[in-house]
């Protein structure tokens, strides 16, 4: 399982961050969400998601083991284990692995939890298997 993304549908309304930020944090902070709405300029209204593969690339080099895998194959920060070293956000190709200390005390990605497609709006998140995606 893994979290998709169709830029074409976003119409750069963040409430996926508001509900990314809530759920890993309990704040209302966009800047404290998992995936990225990166504005299309000069296009208005054009945006491009940036959201987590869940490749496994920040954990294979996490040198605490802080992040770790779940039962649904989706892998998260264990906020106690976190060094703040940095090396995940580096390997990260999609770049959603973060790590802003004046913002919060430990790295984050997503944890594939699914709250950001529950409130858009226009269909641009879904949650799907890479074989069920792949076969569309």
């Amino acid at each position: 399982m893994r979290l998709y993304a169709d830029s074409a549908k976003c119409c750069g309304c963040h409430a996926c961050l508001v509900a990314c930020s809530l759920n890993l944090f309990q704040v209302n902070n966009p800047k404290m969400a998992a995936l990225r709405i990166i504005a299309k300029f000069p296009d208005p209204g054009t945006y491009d998601i940036k959201v987590c593969t869940q490749c496994g690339e920040c954990a294979a080099v996490c040198p605490t083991g802080a992040i770790k895998k779940d039962a649904k194959g989706a892998y998260y920060v264990d906020f106690d284990e976190c060094d703040l070293c940095e090396a995940c956000v580096s390997v990260c190709p999609e770049e959603v692995m973060f790590v802003r200390a004046e913002l919060a005390q430990t790295s984050w990605k997503c944890n594939l939890c699914g709250d950001c497609v529950q409130v858009c709006g226009t269909d641009a998140l879904w949650i799907a298997d890479e074989e069920t995606v792949s076969a569309q």
